[in-house]
């Protein structure tokens, strides 16, 4: 699922924001509600996409290949504190990927790995994360994560903007799909 309003869906944009995570498992959902706040908060220039990757694989081949620069917003686990905000830069990323930080590695090495092969690896990969809090079975982010979310979202604007990508904040931000889940969780009105 994409959330960004394409114009002209045919043609990628260069930049694709994924955000991972499984959203039903708390804080493991924080790089999907991070690149789902990105554009609630800001207006998405046509050359930049935002993806709901959620805990998928070798689904997000297609949509990665090809592009000039790839971010995934994601939470990660290593033994920094929780609520560690981590940023992995292009060389910086195999590494990242020799221990096992990330819940949905496996599929995203591997899918760097074949890009690599085809030859449409990504020029730039970058890698946002967050060491989770709670692991919960809910729909929510735990509440130190729900206020931390906003600097996550700061450096995933930090990171578009170093690549000359100016974003303008919308005159009244979006609720998203997610965020508006979580809430009808809390008041025990979700499905």
């Amino acid at each position: 699922m994409s959330y960004s309003d394409i114009d002209n869906p045919s043609e990628k944009a260069s930049v694709l924001i994924i955000g991972m995570g499984n959203v039903l498992m708390q804080d493991e959902g924080i790089g999907v509600r991070a690149a789902e706040e990105l554009e609630s908060l800001y207006h998405i220039p046509q050359d930049v996409e935002i993806m709901d990757g959620g805990t998928t694989g070798t689904e997000l081949y297609e949509p990665m290949r090809g592009r000039k620069h790839l971010i995934i917003a994601d939470a990660v686990n290593s033994s920094s504190a929780s609520g560690t905000l981590i940023s992995l830069k292009d060389e910086q990323v195999p590494a990242f990927f020799q221990t096992k930080i990330s819940n949905h590695q496996l599929g995203v090495s591997d899918l760097l790995a074949l890009l690599q092969v085809s030859g449409d690896r990504p020029a730039h990969v970058t890698i946002i994360g967050m060491v989770p809090h709670s692991l919960e079975n809910r729909l929510g982010l735990s509440a130190k994560a729900e206020a931390a979310i906003d600097d996550m979202v700061a450096m995933l604007v930090d990171e578009l903007q170093n690549q000359g990508i100016m974003l303008k904040k919308r005159d009244k931000p979006l609720t998203g799909y997610w965020a508006n889940q979580a809430m009808l969780e809390e008041k025990e009105e979700c499905a």
